[in-house]
């Protein structure tokens, strides 16, 4: 049996014993020291490691993303940026943004042509596409403010493991040839990287990255320095030079990660702390919790018609709202308190009905299929004084613009492409924007990266995220509701099957038997559009149980190198 009817068959039957109110899954993964969660179970290691070593949370996050950068090339990067948010044992909460920038010489119009459309492709593929990177900068603020260990010590497993090689898993194996030709035509010329082959990349091979490896060890000795200037700073101008891409030295040297408070929110008697803009997920989110409350969704059972309806007419009302109103705070005005206002959600929801279905604007020329991609990677951490973090990083689409420092070993993201590009113009995730994310110097793109961490009676009670491109913000919710509505463990809250909607394209995507038959066929009486996904999102969750023992629970239904590690 193929991975993608395995995962739809063991779909399908959790689906039924949610349906049924059975115990999925029993829970095992309890410890007392500390948790790490991560999309590789060799990064999950370092974390752990890390913790064991007297290493607060902090210091294994720092350890865990330049472990991803070596361990899960697709999506954890040096190049790329993200979002941190942070709670401390003290109760304390703020979050770091890392979220790459536009460059310099960046402008409004730059992926048009002289009609004013759309180039195919520009955004997403090549030099052009290139934020200037965040998640050095990210990893040395949060490592500045909250870090315990000497900072030589969290690099140095990433180095060993660029040196000593990484054997390839079947999924990264399988991911590396999907994207292979992709890679060798954006990378032309180069030999020396071991991401460029003519032949396929087999599972188990060893895979060393010496280049890497270099880059590493001058993060590790130089610290911000040894990526943003010297050496590695040129490595990364002369590729821009080779692709007539846009990142300056300024641009580089110039670039800071930013310290902003956390977002904050209630649900039930449960505390929400998330991510501001420029992520959409913390906003979101919020506006789908309150939703939720306010329609009582806990009343109707999982998976039910209800549940999955009213779900979905408020998913179509927040992204319409993520479209026109957010976009880099720094650069436009966000209206966070109106749109998290009692009396805007009140009047938002007042013309959703239980018994039709609502309809979104048309579908614009030029909109596509959403694309569930895993390019983005979360993390959650918890350590054994109660300090949490929630990590979500990426570079944007899988190995992001496909191209690799030469001399450097690393992928460049492809984050330009989460700018609206053009309005009212989809990108790769059918996301629409409008002049709030258009393209500017130095400005934020807007993201759906929603880390999130959650109290409960003014405790910690879990720490949340997902990869997922524009379905990140309702797998969150859906995690949630999971826990807190539908009384579900820290495992099942992750394997439930989940279903997403955006607004536009005005359908509904749901994983493959997510939707019982009988219940998809009302909701097509009601006018949805039903598309099955393999899988939506990638949960890495960390819970608390009433003893103050940590759960992890890794998304292993939906990605097998996927691992909770514990002591």
């Amino acid at each position: 049996m193929n991975l993608k009817k395995t995962l739809s068959v063991a779909l399908a039957a959790l689906f039924l014993m949610a349906c049924n109110g059975k115990q999925a899954v029993q829970i095992n993964n309890v410890h007392k020291n500390g948790v790490v969660v991560t999309a590789h179970f060799l990064s999950s290691e370092v974390g752990s490691d890390i913790l064991k070593q007297g290493g607060n949370a902090f210091d294994a996050a720092v350890a865990v993303q330049f472990a991803l950068a070596v361990v899960y090339p697709r999506a954890g990067n040096i190049a790329g940026g993200g979002f941190a948010v942070i709670r401390t044992a003290k109760g304390e909460s703020e979050s770091l943004d890392f979220r790459e920038k536009a460059p310099k010489a960046a402008s409004e119009r730059m992926y048009l042509d002289a009609n004013g459309n759309v180039i195919e492709g520009l955004s997403q593929t090549g030099h052009l596409a290139v934020g200037v990177p965040g998640s050095v900068d990210g990893m040395v603020k949060l490592h500045q403010k909250y870090g315990s260990l000497g900072w030589e010590k969290l690099v140095q497993p990433a180095i060993n493991l660029a040196k000593n090689g990484v054997t390839l898993t079947k999924l990264e194996a399988e991911k590396l040839n999907a994207y292979r030709e992709r890679i060798n035509q954006a990378n032309a010329g180069k030999t020396n990287c071991c991401y460029i082959k003519d032949a396929d990349f087999i599972t188990g091979e060893l895979i060393k990255n010496p280049e890497l490896e270099n880059v590493l060890i001058r993060i590790k000795n130089q610290g911000r320095n040894g990526f943003y200037e010297g050496e590695t700073a040129e490595l990364i101008i002369s590729e821009m030079q080779r692709g007539k891409g846009l990142i300056s030295k300024e641009d580089l040297k110039e670039y800071q990660a930013v310290w902003r408070p956390a977002l904050i929110g209630k649900y039930r008697n449960c505390k929400i702390i998330s991510m501001p803009p420029p992520s959409s997920g913390g906003i979101a989110l919020m506006q789908l919790l309150n939703g939720a409350e306010k329609f009582n969704m806990g009343q109707y059972q999982f998976g039910s018609l209800e549940h999955i309806h009213l779900m979905v007419e408020l998913e179509r009302r927040v992204y319409a709202d993520r479209a026109t109103w957010l976009g880099d705070p720094d650069y436009c005005s966000v209206p966070k308190d109106k749109l998290l206002s009692d009396e805007y959600l009140t009047n938002r929801y007042s013309n959703i009905a239980m018994n039709s279905k609502s309809n979104s604007q048309d579908i614009k020329a030029g909109n596509v299929e959403v694309i569930e991609s895993f390019e983005t990677t979360h993390f959650s951490i918890v350590d054994k004084w109660g300090n949490a973090v929630s990590v979500t990083t990426t570079l944007n689409g899988n190995y992001g613009s496909k191209v690799i420092v030469e001399g450097g070993g690393f992928f460049l993201n492809n984050e330009m492409d989460d700018f609206s590009i053009k309005s009212g113009i989809p990108n790769q995730f059918g996301l629409v924007g409008g002049k709030a994310n258009a393209i500017e110097p130095e400005k934020r793109m807007l993201s759906s990266m929603t880390p999130t961490i959650i109290e409960k009676n003014g405790k910690l009670f879990m720490v949340t995220g997902s990869p997922g491109g524009s379905t990140i913000i309702t797998s969150v919710f859906q995690n949630i509701i999971n826990a807190v509505e539908f009384k579900m463990n820290a495992q099942e809250c992750v394997n439930a099957p989940r279903i997403h909607s955006q607004w536009l394209p005005d359908k509904v995507y749901a994983e493959t038997g997510a939707i019982s038959p009988v219940v998809k066929k009302e909701l097509q009486n009601l006018g949805h559009i039903i598309q099955e996904q393999s899988r939506i999102g990638m949960m890495a969750n960390i819970s608390v149980n009433p003893k103050g023992q940590y759960i992890g629970a890794a998304d292993t239904l939906r990605h097998a190198d996927s691992k909770a590690i514990g002591y």
